[in-house]
């Protein structure tokens, strides 16, 4: 009894885990380069129930018991989020779709729309994602998403947090007091043109080989601990990537499927409550009827 009790806490504990995640992703809806965030609930380990003690029929097997669930961690989705149109010159936007060869086959690796591909051995493939490499107020370099810049005073180009865009040389894009916001344009390349005038200056925009090794840091960008392991490197011209001026990209949060996922979360969430209220109401009628009897 006291098993069944501990299977359905921590079935609670993982829809409540569950139902944060989902939250989370539907006040994001409206922040720009924000991407979904899926929770992943494993099992616990199964444990083998045998019947012992019986001296004619010896150690018997009588099958499998699983006891609980846990949320194993949340993996975040880089599928393309949908473009709005600012018009304003410092807004930029990436459409990355990025695609790999099958090393066994030769042919283009067919990922699902979350961008991942499974192989039938089980290994997990995740689709390159470009992002704009940007420096915090540390020095240390972040990615992000979110393309909603503005020029500081001193001609500086930063994001709405104030951390410096980096051109492909690892250096803060800074534009001369003769080089106002209005004269400047972008390639597809990234590329940066004043008054149609190459300035010799290509937006940092860098690809992510293996996304799921990044993090969240918060304000929009992500940190890579291990940039080896994260396959980092700048964006070549035979990668389908492509930089949009004015314009900015928006959540790829799906609001319906979140609101079914969040009301799923809920229903379980309840479920569980109710059978430990009756595991509760079990144990009470034993210590007090059964025991007394």
């Amino acid at each position: 009894m006291l098993r069944g009790l501990y299977t359905a806490a921590s079935g609670m504990i993982t829809e409540q885990r569950r139902h944060d995640t989902v939250t989370q992703n539907i006040a994001n809806i409206n922040t720009p380069g924000y991407k979904q965030m899926n929770s992943v609930s494993r099992a616990f380990p199964e444990m083998l129930v045998s019947l012992v003690g019986d001296s004619t029929l010896g150690t018997r097997r009588i099958g499998k018991l699983n006891t609980g669930v846990f949320v194993e961690e949340s993996l975040p989705s880089y599928m393309q989020g949908d473009l709005t149109e600012t018009g304003k010159n410092s807004d930029f936007a990436l459409i990355s779709n990025i695609n790999l060869d099958n090393p066994a086959t030769g042919e283009p690796i067919p990922f699902d729309a979350s961008g991942k591909y499974v192989t039938e051995d089980g290994e997990i493939i995740y689709r390159p994602a470009a992002f704009f490499s940007v420096m915090d107020t540390g020095g240390n370099v972040r990615y992000t998403r979110d393309g909603s810049f503005y020029v500081d005073p001193d001609g500086a180009l930063r994001t709405m947090q104030g951390y410096q865009v980096l051109d492909s040389e690892g250096n803060a894009i800074v534009l001369g007091y003769d080089q106002p916001i209005e004269s400047l344009q972008i390639d597809r390349q990234g590329n940066l043109q004043i008054n149609g005038e190459a300035i010799e200056i290509q937006m940092g925009i860098s690809v992510v080989t293996r996304p799921q090794a990044l993090f969240r840091d918060g304000n929009g960008v992500y940190l890579v601990q291990d940039e080896e392991a994260a396959g980092i490197r700048a964006l070549q011209e035979d990668d389908a990537v492509q930089v949009q001026q004015g314009y900015i990209e928006g959540s790829n949060v799906n609001l319906a499927q979140s609101m079914v996922d969040m009301m799923a979360a809920q229903r379980a969430y309840e479920s569980n409550q109710k059978m430990i209220q009756f595991y509760d109401r079990s144990l009470e009628k034993a210590v007090n009827e059964i025991g007394r009897v």
